[in-house]
């Protein structure tokens, strides 16, 4: 195998719509400060859907959660419980630089610490731009804007109107006949 995290990740094409990740749960140790808490973080990333699960509709012992999610997928989910911050890091997609700024200064709004301004993170890729917070139980979060995950905006320019060369005339027999030549 061989190479760096860095070469790596920049060799990796854009696969759009591609979900490598279905749902993380984590353990809260008080469910609604962290409720507050992900609402007003995640807004800025157009995560802004919320559903409750019951845990007694689930099979037995199944916890009761707390999802955040858009468009009817829901990726977070939280859970009453024993809080362990060195057991999870999770980086939510941000479709731009303004995104990570706008959800590094909510998370900070509500109540994070700061694990790391929003910049290029170089030692990644110059094109990885994250922020980076803590939540209220400790657990790293990070805010990231990869461009070569994002399409291209498409150029709004018009294409070119090259004039097609004008055929070349020659005599022929005593008269005018135009022909095609190569050229």
């Amino acid at each position: 195998m061989g190479g760096s995290a860095a070469e790596a990740i920049a060799a990796q094409p854009a696969e759009q719509g591609l979900a490598m990740l279905d749902h993380v749960f984590l353990s809260v140790s008080d469910i609604e400060r962290s409720i507050a808490f992900y609402t007003q973080a995640l807004a800025p990333l157009g995560i802004t859907d919320r559903v409750d699960f019951d845990g007694k509709d689930g099979p037995p012992g199944h916890p009761d959660l707390k999802g955040f999610g858009c468009k009817g997928r829901f990726i977070l989910w939280l859970r009453l419980g024993v809080a362990d911050s060195r057991a999870a890091h999770v980086g939510f997609v941000a479709k731009s630089r303004g995104e990570v700024d706008a959800a590094y200064a909510a998370a900070m709004a509500a109540g994070a610490t700061d694990n790391g301004k929003p910049s290029a993170r170089l030692y990644y890729d110059p094109r990885y731009y994250a922020g980076n917070v803590f939540d209220p139980d400790g657990y790293s979060l990070e805010f990231v804007f990869k461009s070569w995950q994002h399409p291209k905006p498409k150029s709004k320019s018009k294409p070119s109107r090259a004039k097609a060369p004008r055929p070349r005339l020659r005599k022929a027999e005593g008269k005018h006949k135009q022909r095609k030549t190569a050229g």
